[in-house]
Protein backbone atom coordinates (compact mmCIF):
# COMPACT_ATOMS: atom_id res chain seq x y z
CA UNK A 1 0.00 0.00 0.00
CA UNK A 2 1.67 3.39 -1.15
CA UNK A 3 0.76 6.69 1.46
CA UNK A 4 0.42 10.01 0.25
CA UNK A 5 1.31 12.69 2.82
CA UNK A 6 0.88 16.49 1.71
CA UNK A 7 1.89 19.27 3.76
CA UNK A 8 4.99 16.95 4.92
CA UNK A 9 6.95 19.96 6.08
CA UNK A 10 4.46 21.14 8.50
CA UNK A 11 4.20 21.11 12.01
CA UNK A 12 2.09 17.81 11.71
CA UNK A 13 2.95 16.15 8.66
CA UNK A 14 6.51 16.51 10.28
CA UNK A 15 5.69 14.53 13.00
CA UNK A 16 3.67 11.94 10.73
CA UNK A 17 6.80 11.75 8.19
CA UNK A 18 9.36 11.04 10.28
CA UNK A 19 6.98 8.10 12.50
CA UNK A 20 6.05 6.62 8.83
CA UNK A 21 9.66 6.20 8.11
CA UNK A 22 10.65 4.97 11.21
CA UNK A 23 8.41 2.47 10.35
CA UNK A 24 9.52 1.97 6.53
CA UNK A 25 5.99 2.49 5.36
CA UNK A 26 6.07 3.52 1.36
CA UNK A 27 5.76 6.81 1.86
CA UNK A 28 5.73 9.94 -0.73
CA UNK A 29 5.93 13.35 0.84
CA UNK A 30 5.03 16.66 -0.77
CA UNK A 31 6.33 19.79 0.53
CA UNK A 32 5.06 23.28 -0.93
CA UNK A 33 7.29 25.43 -3.18
CA UNK A 34 10.55 24.73 -1.09
CA UNK A 35 12.70 21.03 -1.45
CA UNK A 36 11.81 18.73 1.35
CA UNK A 37 15.70 17.52 3.08
CA UNK A 38 15.45 13.55 2.84
CA UNK A 39 14.72 12.07 5.85
CA UNK A 40 16.27 8.42 5.17
CA UNK A 41 17.94 7.43 1.80
CA UNK A 42 15.98 7.29 -0.86
CA UNK A 43 13.40 8.94 0.39
CA UNK A 44 10.23 9.49 -2.44
CA UNK A 45 9.88 13.21 -1.88
CA UNK A 46 8.30 15.94 -4.41
CA UNK A 47 7.40 19.54 -3.94
CA UNK A 48 5.15 21.98 -5.85
CA UNK A 49 1.70 24.33 -6.08
CA UNK A 50 -1.40 21.85 -5.71
CA UNK A 51 -3.60 24.52 -7.48
CA UNK A 52 -1.68 22.88 -10.40
CA UNK A 53 -2.57 19.50 -12.00
CA UNK A 54 1.02 18.19 -13.23
CA UNK A 55 2.09 18.63 -9.29
CA UNK A 56 -1.15 16.70 -8.29
CA UNK A 57 -0.60 13.84 -10.75
CA UNK A 58 3.08 13.63 -9.43
CA UNK A 59 1.80 13.35 -5.62
CA UNK A 60 -0.69 11.04 -6.43
CA UNK A 61 0.36 8.60 -8.95
CA UNK A 62 0.00 4.67 -7.55
CA UNK A 63 -0.91 6.10 -4.08
CA UNK A 64 -4.01 4.04 -2.48
CA UNK A 65 -4.48 6.67 0.88
CA UNK A 66 -3.56 10.55 1.04
CA UNK A 67 -3.06 12.09 4.40
CA UNK A 68 -3.70 15.55 3.21
CA UNK A 69 -1.94 17.99 5.43
CA UNK A 70 -1.27 20.87 3.18
CA UNK A 71 -2.85 24.92 3.20
CA UNK A 72 -2.79 27.48 5.07
CA UNK A 73 -3.49 26.77 8.92
CA UNK A 74 -4.07 30.03 10.30
CA UNK A 75 -6.57 32.96 9.74
CA UNK A 76 -5.48 34.32 6.83
CA UNK A 77 -7.27 36.80 3.89
CA UNK A 78 -9.84 35.62 1.89
CA UNK A 79 -7.79 34.96 -1.17
CA UNK A 80 -5.05 33.17 0.47
CA UNK A 81 -7.74 30.75 2.02
CA UNK A 82 -9.88 30.61 -1.23
CA UNK A 83 -5.96 29.70 -3.16
CA UNK A 84 -4.81 27.33 -0.56
CA UNK A 85 -7.68 25.62 0.89
CA UNK A 86 -10.50 25.90 -1.30
CA UNK A 87 -8.90 25.52 -5.57
CA UNK A 88 -5.90 23.32 -3.84
CA UNK A 89 -8.43 20.87 -2.61
CA UNK A 90 -10.54 20.34 -5.65
CA UNK A 91 -7.64 20.00 -7.57
CA UNK A 92 -6.35 16.95 -4.89
CA UNK A 93 -9.46 15.23 -4.87
CA UNK A 94 -9.91 15.56 -8.95
CA UNK A 95 -6.71 13.97 -8.53
CA UNK A 96 -7.70 11.14 -6.48
CA UNK A 97 -10.81 10.70 -8.97
CA UNK A 98 -8.27 10.28 -11.92
CA UNK A 99 -5.64 8.12 -10.37
CA UNK A 100 -8.00 6.04 -8.39
CA UNK A 101 -6.97 7.07 -4.72
CA UNK A 102 -9.12 4.73 -2.45
CA UNK A 103 -9.34 7.08 0.80
CA UNK A 104 -8.43 10.31 2.01
CA UNK A 105 -7.41 11.91 5.23
CA UNK A 106 -8.54 15.46 5.12
CA UNK A 107 -7.41 17.88 8.46
CA UNK A 108 -10.33 19.56 9.39
CA UNK A 109 -10.26 21.88 12.14
CA UNK A 110 -11.73 22.46 15.45
CA UNK A 111 -12.16 26.26 14.15
CA UNK A 112 -15.23 24.70 11.54
CA UNK A 113 -17.07 25.18 14.98
CA UNK A 114 -15.31 27.22 17.12
CA UNK A 115 -18.01 29.82 17.61
CA UNK A 116 -19.49 27.47 20.26
CA UNK A 117 -19.49 28.53 23.62
CA UNK A 118 -16.80 26.17 25.88
CA UNK A 119 -19.90 25.25 28.20
CA UNK A 120 -21.33 23.73 25.38
CA UNK A 121 -20.46 19.45 24.54
CA UNK A 122 -20.44 18.74 21.32
CA UNK A 123 -21.30 15.83 19.20
CA UNK A 124 -20.21 14.69 15.38
CA UNK A 125 -23.35 15.73 13.98
CA UNK A 126 -23.60 19.42 15.97
CA UNK A 127 -24.10 22.61 13.65
CA UNK A 128 -21.07 23.62 11.83
CA UNK A 129 -20.14 27.54 13.13
CA UNK A 130 -16.97 28.49 12.13
CA UNK A 131 -14.68 31.18 13.53
CA UNK A 132 -13.75 32.69 10.56
CA UNK A 133 -12.57 32.35 6.87
CA UNK A 134 -10.21 29.61 8.13
CA UNK A 135 -12.44 27.47 9.74
CA UNK A 136 -15.14 28.12 7.06
CA UNK A 137 -12.58 26.69 4.91
CA UNK A 138 -12.80 23.31 6.73
CA UNK A 139 -16.40 23.90 6.69
CA UNK A 140 -16.24 23.73 2.80
CA UNK A 141 -13.96 21.18 2.55
CA UNK A 142 -15.81 18.87 4.87
CA UNK A 143 -18.67 19.46 2.32
CA UNK A 144 -16.58 18.81 -0.43
CA UNK A 145 -15.48 15.61 0.63
CA UNK A 146 -18.94 14.61 1.17
CA UNK A 147 -20.18 14.87 -2.19
CA UNK A 148 -16.71 13.51 -3.88
CA UNK A 149 -17.55 9.96 -1.42
CA UNK A 150 -21.69 10.59 -2.79
CA UNK A 151 -20.70 10.56 -6.42
CA UNK A 152 -17.28 9.41 -6.84
CA UNK A 153 -16.98 6.61 -3.89
CA UNK A 154 -13.68 8.33 -2.90
CA UNK A 155 -13.49 7.85 1.20
CA UNK A 156 -12.97 10.24 3.83
CA UNK A 157 -11.82 10.64 7.30
CA UNK A 158 -12.35 14.22 8.07
CA UNK A 159 -10.58 15.04 11.21
CA UNK A 160 -11.11 18.29 13.11
CA UNK A 161 -8.22 18.79 14.69
CA UNK A 162 -7.91 20.32 18.32
CA UNK A 163 -4.69 21.31 19.91
CA UNK A 164 -1.81 19.11 18.34
CA UNK A 165 1.46 20.07 20.10
CA UNK A 166 3.72 17.97 22.05
CA UNK A 167 1.58 18.73 25.52
CA UNK A 168 -0.62 21.44 26.57
CA UNK A 169 0.86 24.92 27.31
CA UNK A 170 -2.71 26.47 27.85
CA UNK A 171 -6.08 26.11 30.04
CA UNK A 172 -7.51 25.68 26.59
CA UNK A 173 -5.51 22.76 25.73
CA UNK A 174 -6.99 20.82 28.90
CA UNK A 175 -9.98 20.53 26.29
CA UNK A 176 -8.24 20.31 22.84
CA UNK A 177 -5.45 19.00 23.37
CA UNK A 178 -4.43 16.20 20.37
CA UNK A 179 -1.11 14.23 21.70
CA UNK A 180 1.20 13.09 19.34
CA UNK A 181 0.90 9.63 20.14
CA UNK A 182 -2.87 10.00 19.55
CA UNK A 183 -2.20 11.28 16.23
CA UNK A 184 -0.32 8.45 15.20
CA UNK A 185 -2.33 6.19 16.38
CA UNK A 186 -5.35 7.98 14.32
CA UNK A 187 -3.15 7.87 11.16
CA UNK A 188 -2.45 4.26 11.34
CA UNK A 189 -6.51 3.59 11.73
CA UNK A 190 -6.93 5.55 9.10
CA UNK A 191 -4.97 3.83 6.86
CA UNK A 192 -5.49 0.26 7.87
CA UNK A 193 -9.29 0.63 8.68
CA UNK A 194 -11.95 -1.10 6.13
CA UNK A 195 -15.28 0.39 4.86
CA UNK A 196 -15.01 3.99 6.26
CA UNK A 197 -17.15 5.74 3.66
CA UNK A 198 -17.50 9.28 4.91
CA UNK A 199 -16.89 9.87 8.49
CA UNK A 200 -16.00 12.81 10.94
CA UNK A 201 -13.53 12.63 14.21
CA UNK A 202 -12.72 14.41 16.70
CA UNK A 203 -8.92 14.65 16.17
CA UNK A 204 -8.23 14.98 20.68
CA UNK A 205 -7.07 13.03 23.07
CA UNK A 206 -8.90 11.27 25.78
CA UNK A 207 -9.06 14.27 27.58
CA UNK A 208 -11.07 14.61 31.04
CA UNK A 209 -11.98 18.14 30.14
CA UNK A 210 -13.07 17.45 26.83
CA UNK A 211 -15.92 19.86 24.78
CA UNK A 212 -15.84 16.90 22.20
CA UNK A 213 -17.90 13.69 22.25
CA UNK A 214 -16.07 11.43 19.66
CA UNK A 215 -17.97 8.04 20.60
CA UNK A 216 -18.25 8.10 16.68
CA UNK A 217 -14.55 7.29 15.99
CA UNK A 218 -15.15 3.74 17.60
CA UNK A 219 -16.26 2.59 14.00
CA UNK A 220 -12.64 3.98 12.71
CA UNK A 221 -11.22 1.61 16.06
CA UNK A 222 -9.53 5.05 17.72
CA UNK A 223 -8.68 4.61 20.85
CA UNK A 224 -7.13 7.66 21.89
CA UNK A 225 -4.60 7.00 25.53
CA UNK A 226 -3.58 10.62 26.14
CA UNK A 227 -5.05 12.89 28.77
CA UNK A 228 -4.48 16.47 29.27
CA UNK A 229 -5.14 16.55 32.53
CA UNK A 230 -1.90 15.05 33.52
CA UNK A 231 -0.91 18.44 32.86
CA UNK A 232 -3.60 20.66 34.43
CA UNK A 233 -1.70 21.85 37.74
CA UNK A 234 1.17 22.58 35.96
CA UNK A 235 -1.05 24.86 33.57
CA UNK A 236 -3.18 26.14 35.68
CA UNK A 237 -0.47 27.66 37.38
CA UNK A 238 0.28 29.91 34.53
CA UNK A 239 -1.40 32.82 33.35
CA UNK A 240 -4.34 32.22 30.75
CA UNK A 241 -2.90 33.83 27.29
CA UNK A 242 -6.53 33.98 26.00
CA UNK A 243 -8.30 37.41 26.53
CA UNK A 244 -11.86 37.15 27.61
CA UNK A 245 -13.90 36.57 24.38
CA UNK A 246 -10.98 33.82 23.64
CA UNK A 247 -11.76 32.15 26.81
CA UNK A 248 -15.76 32.25 26.35
CA UNK A 249 -15.48 30.54 23.49
CA UNK A 250 -14.08 26.96 21.79
CA UNK A 251 -12.49 28.53 18.91
CA UNK A 252 -10.09 30.52 21.72
CA UNK A 253 -7.63 33.16 19.77
CA UNK A 254 -9.60 32.98 16.55
CA UNK A 255 -12.58 34.06 17.59
CA UNK A 256 -11.42 37.60 18.86
CA UNK A 257 -10.06 37.98 14.55
CA UNK A 258 -12.49 40.71 13.28
CA UNK A 259 -14.83 40.26 16.08
CA UNK A 260 -17.56 43.53 15.73
CA UNK A 261 -20.04 42.78 18.38
CA UNK A 262 -19.95 44.98 21.31
CA UNK A 263 -20.54 42.02 24.37
CA UNK A 264 -17.04 41.70 24.48
CA UNK A 265 -14.56 43.55 26.90
CA UNK A 266 -12.69 47.03 25.40
CA UNK A 267 -9.17 45.03 25.81
CA UNK A 268 -10.68 41.96 23.68
CA UNK A 269 -7.70 41.21 21.55
CA UNK A 270 -8.02 40.93 17.92
CA UNK A 271 -4.55 40.45 16.64
CA UNK A 272 -3.53 37.55 13.96
CA UNK A 273 -3.68 33.89 15.71
CA UNK A 274 -0.09 32.98 14.72
CA UNK A 275 -0.15 29.19 15.51
CA UNK A 276 -2.83 26.81 14.59
CA UNK A 277 -4.02 25.80 17.85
Amino acid sequence: MKIALSGAGGQLGSVVRTALLARSVPLRSAGGSRPLAPLVEGEDLMHGDLRERGVVDRLLEGVDVLIHFAGTSVERPLPEIIDNNLRALVEVYEGARRHGVRRVVFASSNHAIGMYPVTEHLSLDCELRPDGFYGLSKVWGESLARMYWDKHGIETICVRIGSCIERPTEPRHLSTWFGHRDLLHFIDRCIEATDVGFMVVWGVSANKRSWWDNRGAERLGYQPTQDAEEYAAEVLARPNPLDALGQRYQGGSFVGIDYSRADTDANASTARSSKPV
